[in-house]
């Protein structure tokens, strides 16, 4: 089992800085659909907006502890993010605009696909090992 999370151990902090950004997501996005009578998708972006930074700020320190090309690195995370977001709102108008599910467990719903997605495309380019 120490060898399986060993293994893991770079996921599974992922799946933690995640939860976090995750968590700012979904409570911007809860906070702005409740009070501010934003549209679904206007407050579903400033929600994924905000936890996008705070994941990349996470990750680049403390999971994939890079200090080089910051800047490089930065835009290609919000290239895996934008796609992240994308699918996100696709879900999101199949979900809550065609089968009128509860815009709150819709966005539930979309998390797990888009989390799996920008780690797999996070892993390999936004925080790869410069050679």
């Amino acid at each position: 089992m120490k060898k399986l999370l060993f293994q893991n151990k770079q996921f599974l902090l992922y799946c933690v800085i995640g939860a976090s950004g995750v968590t700012l997501d979904f409570g911007s996005y809860s906070l702005l659909l409740k009070f501010s009578g934003l549209h679904y998708q206007a407050a579903n972006a400033i929600g994924y907006t905000a936890g996008t930074l705070l994941s990349f700020v996470l990750n680049a320190r403390y999971n994939f502890c890079i200090r080089d090309w910051l800047v490089v690195r930065f835009f290609s995370f919000l290239g895996v993010a934008l796609l992240g977001w994308l699918v996100s709102a696709a879900l999101l108008r199949l979900l809550v605009g065609q089968l009128s599910v509860n815009p709150y467990l819709a966005k539930l719903g979309t998390l797990a696909v888009v989390v799996l997605l920008q780690y797999n495309l996070n892993r390999r380019f936004s925080f790869r090992k410069q050679s």
